[in-house]
């Protein structure tokens, strides 16, 4: 599929819909408030007790009854409006594409496997709950429009920061070093206080963060050897030919990376520096979105938003209607070279009514030394969301797996060479509970690799669940940041604040097993493949990250990934 920024075929067919959408949306609006000024998150109920506020019942009383007359009176243009819209959906392409135009063309591709044949890619997913307004208060989350604004800058705060690193030559003799306490500022917790308080925006602009240079400071255990300092591009984290960082124990990131097992991994307070591609997912707000991209496409060139089908779908057909985009967003600092959306048939429920999918992108990352082009598959998706039902969820990864392998043999050029494929999003099923033993068991985990994963049902043992509990959103303990991560890295204080595994019907549930760690519903996950990539390359993890920088802002951890690649001279 052509990216164009547009989804509709022409200017006409555009501006119709852009009337229909005005039309219908004061009526929306209202529908929304009525709901809104009902429901009460538990942050709001708290700063009523303390402002000991008598007047909340009438003004919910005065309220509903305000916004449900003008709902009525604005019922009539709703519904002109809505015969414009909803025939225009089935000539819909299925996403907007906002693309940055860089100051230099050559300031989107990656010259890591062209100088050096190395080059280390980061990957980044968070569900945001950005549903409407009335919608996101059953998850204990309002003011949708400012947490948007709050999570993009929170993000963008996170990737520009500079990425420093040590390197120790013996971290067994010499003890973990983190310069978090020496060399970074520490962050001020009392910025991530309430949603209304937002971070200042940071100005970095695409061409901008290709020529900041940061200081790697390499540290020898051996006193014969002198420490040297490197200057090295920030960009990518592989600009200007950086050298690779591939022995993860060598490696401690500036927050504390650690290593239990294969994978370095670290609880982080901020997102990594120079993320390449981000997948959020329930952005389903209109505003929202527009919010996400207009702060995110500073630093990610090329965002693809709005994602998924509306009204009658299939088209012609009333077996079910979609009130709600798929939720899915993708912002990719590389450019989008194809991209294509499939929409799950299977779904049930109050999930019926949203168009989940899965969205596959092609991204250019650059060339290699023979001047062969260099891309990267990534796909995002949200599965089937209600317990208990997880035969849809199986049928939906059946889906996905067919759906990648056929996107990657459509696209798939001769003169290429492939070096990632990740997919990512929220499935909707974790890796410890014993109602969720069908996906745990899918043989989609046969051809993609989970870091997190021991096996199905076991979880590694330094991993973290990423799915909070929405009662407990706003206590001190996980209401910023740095408590947040504090919260995690305590296994007595996370079986408060993370949702515990689902037992299987009519079945006890004993966990965890005696001598093992308490591990939470880890639903988030990013997976990468490796026998889709060229044969050339090699792929090592260079750390997994969950992410704390988004505590109060949504009922998720977010979670990040770095792969280093490496090709063969030969490639």
């Amino acid at each position: 599929m052509a990216l164009q920024a547009s989804p509709f075929p022409n200017e006409f067919a555009s501006g119709l819909h852009a009337i229909g959408w005005a039309l219908i949306l004061p009526c929306f609006w209202c529908l929304n408030r009525v709901i809104a000024v009902c429901k009460s998150t538990t942050q709001e109920q708290i700063q009523r007790y303390e402002q000991e506020c008598y007047l909340h019942p009438l003004k919910v009383f005065f309220g509903s009854i305000l916004f449900f007359v003008l709902f009525l009176l604005t019922a009539p243009l709703a519904l002109l409006g809505f015969l414009l819209w909803a025939p225009l959906q089935a000539c819909r392409r299925p996403f907007y594409y906002h693309r940055e135009v860089p100051a230099k063309p050559e300031n989107e591709t990656d010259r890591g496997f062209e100088l050096t044949g190395k080059a280390s890619f980061g990957f980044a997913t968070a569900n945001l709950c950005l549903l409407p307004e009335g919608l996101a208060r059953f998850n204990n989350l309002g003011h949708t429009h400012r947490r948007a604004s709050a999570i993009g800058q929170r993000i963008v705060t996170g990737v520009c920061r500079p990425n420093i690193r040590i390197f120790v030559d013996s971290p067994s003799s010499c003890g973990t070093l983190s310069p978090s306490n020496s060399i970074l500022p520490a962050a001020n917790s009392n910025t991530y206080g309430a949603t209304d308080r937002q971070p200042p925006r940071p100005v970095c602009h695409h061409a901008e963060a290709h020529d900041r240079q940061v200081h790697v400071v390499c540290v020898s255990c051996d006193d014969a050897e002198e420490p040297s300092p490197v200057l090295n591009s920030n960009q990518n984290s592989n600009q200007q030919g950086r050298p690779s960082h591939r022995s993860a124990p060598r490696a401690f990131l500036s927050q504390g990376l650690r290593q239990r097992g294969d994978e370095p991994w670290e609880v982080s307070s901020l997102f990594p520096a120079n993320i390449d591609i981000l997948c959020l997912e329930e952005v389903f707000d209109k505003k929202a979105a527009q919010k996400l991209t207009d702060i995110l496409k500073p630093v990610f060139g090329h965002i693809l938003y709005d994602v998924g089908v509306y009204a009658c779908q299939p088209p012609c057909m009333c077996s079910s209607f979609k009130f709600f985009n798929s939720g899915l967003f993708l912002a990719s600092r590389f450019p989008v070279l194809q991209a294509q959306y499939h929409c799950f048939p299977n779904s049930r429920g109050e999930d019926a009514l949203a168009a989940k999918g899965l969205l596959s992108a092609k991204v250019l990352i650059g060339q290699n030394r023979k001047q062969k082009k260099v891309v990267g598959y990534f796909n995002c998706t949200h599965l089937h969301a209600p317990e208990g039902e997880g035969e849809i969820r199986c049928e939906q990864l059946n889906m996905v797996t067919k759906w990648t392998a056929d996107f990657q043999a459509e696209n798939k050029q001769p003169d290429e060479e492939v070096v990632f494929d990740v997919l990512c999003g929220d499935f909707n099923f974790d890796n410890c509970s014993p109602d969720d033993h069908l996906e745990q068991n899918h043989r989609l985990f046969d051809d993609y690799r989970d870091p997190c994963r021991a096996g199905p049902g076991k979880e590694k043992p330094w991993v973290i669940g990423t799915l909070l509990e929405q009662p407990t959103l706003y206590e001190d303990d996980v209401n910023t940041p740095a408590n947040l991560q504090r919260t995690l890295e305590s296994e007595e204080l996370r079986r408060q604040y993370i949702s515990p595994p689902v037992p299987a019907a009519y079945s006890p549930l004993v966990y965890p097993e005696e001598g093992q760690p308490w591990i939470g519903r880890r639903i988030d996950y990013i997976l990468y493949r490796e026998s889709s990539i060229s044969k050339q390359c090699r792929t090592e993890i260079e750390e997994v990250n969950f992410i704390t920088q988004l505590a109060g802002l949504t009922d998720h951890i977010p979670v990040g990934l770095r792969l280093h690649v490496t090709m063969d001279a030969d490639g």
